[in-house]
């Protein structure tokens, strides 16, 4: 379960923002990532909650913006998303498709903080 590992340099990254910028408290956190990453979200959210006790990010609300899947087809030369890795293009059928996006790592995009 690489979520622990996720949530344990998340908070990292938030307590070295508190430190820096002065803040006590994370209202929210907004975070990014592709939908063939691997990253389960309510894993995640367990693994965060149980991790941010005593933090300044315990009780934080998670919002995830994830990002769908996109191949390129080199027959008809045409993008398209999915929700899973697809080996044939949704257009013609070619089965000559290349992975373009959807494994992206996770971003923290954005945090509301006291």
């Amino acid at each position: 379960m690489h979520e622990l590992s996720l949530t344990r340099s998340l908070l990292e990254i938030v307590e070295d923002y508190a430190r820096r910028e002065g803040f006590t408290k994370v209202r929210s956190l907004k975070l990014s990532f592709g939908r063939l990453s691997c990253i389960d979200p309510e894993a995640f959210r367990f693994a965060f909650s149980v991790q941010a006790r005593g933090t300044k990010a315990e009780g934080a609300e998670l919002e995830f913006d994830i990002r769908p899947a996109v191949l390129y087809c080199f027959r008809c030369e045409r993008e398209f998303s999915s929700d899973a890795f697809r080996p044939a293009c949704v257009h013609c059928g070619g089965e000559e498709v290349l992975l373009t996006r959807g494994t992206e790592e996770m971003k923290l995009l954005e945090m509301d903080v006291d």
